[in-house]
C-alpha cells in the first residue's frame, strides 16, 4: 500500500530550517556582540595604560627640564662668582654686603639647594633632606644666610616644595636653638616623615 504524503511534512522541515537558521543568527549574534564588548574593554584598558605610560613620560620630560634648569642655575652663579663685576647682579639683600660675603651666601644658597633638588628627584626622602639640612645649619655662615633671605622666601607659593622646605628648616632652627643638649643631630623631626 503506498502512503499519502501531504505537503505538511515539507513545510515542517522548512520551519525547522527556519527555526535553526534563526537560532544561530541569533547564537552568531549574541558570539558577536560578546566579543565586540570584550574587544571594548580591552580597548578601554589599553587607552588607560597609554594615558598612564604618557603622564610618566611627561613626568620624566618634567625631571629632566628641572636637572637641566638646576645646572643652568649653578651655572649662572659660578659665573657672577668667578667675575666680581657680575656679582653685584645678584645682591638681592637688604643691606650691603662686601663681595667676600655675597659670595659665601651664594654658596650657601647651592648647599641648600642642591639639597632640595636632591629631594625633588626623589634621592634624598623627606628624612634625609631634614638631615641635610640639619647638618648645614650647624655652620654660623649658613644661619646668616637664612635670615638675610628670609625676605626671598616670604614670595614664594606656599604649597611649593621650596616653601615647605623654608617652613621645615624654620621649625627645626627654632628647635635647636630652643634644644636643652649639645647633641645637635637628635634634634627636630621636622615633620620628616617618609
Amino acid at each position: 500500500m503506498v502512503t499519502q504524503r501531504t505537503g505538511n511534512r515539507g513545510l515542517s522541515a522548512v520551519t525547522a530550517a527556519l527555526v535553526l537558521s534563526v537560532t544561530g543568527t541569533t547564537a552568531s549574534l549574541f558570539a558577536y556582540r560578546r566579543t565586540v564588548e570584550t574587544l571594548l574593554r580591552a580597548n578601554a584598558e589599553l587607552l588607560r595604560r597609554l594615558d598612564l605610560v604618557e603622564e610618566q613620560r611627561r613626568e620624566a620630560v618634567r625631571r629632566a627640564d628641572r636637572v637641566e634648569y638646576q645646572r643652568d642655575h649653578r651655572n649662572l652663579l659660578l659665573t657672577a662668582v668667578a667675575d666680581p663685576d657680575l656679582l653685584p647682579v645678584l645682591d638681592a639683600y637688604e643691606r650691603d654686603l662686601p663681595p667676600q660675603v655675597q659670595k659665601q651666601y651664594l654658596f650657601a644658597n647651592t648647599l641648600y639647594v642642591h639639597a632640595l633638588h636632591g629631594y625633588r628627584v626623589g634621592l634624598l626622602n623627606r628624612g634625609e633632606l631634614l638631615g641635610h639640612v640639619r647638618v648645614l645649619f650647624q655652620n654660623p655662615t649658613m644661619r646668616a644666610y637664612w635670615e638675610a633671605t628670609r625676605h626671598h622666601r616670604a614670595s614664594l607659593p606656599y604649597d611649593s616644595d621650596e616653601a615647605e622646605l623654608g617652613r621645615m628648616t624654620d621649625d627645626l632652627l627654632a628647635e635647636l636653638d630652643d634644644a636643652d643638649t649639645d647633641e645637635w643631630w637628635v634634634v627636630g623631626d621636622g615633620g620628616a616623615e617618609d
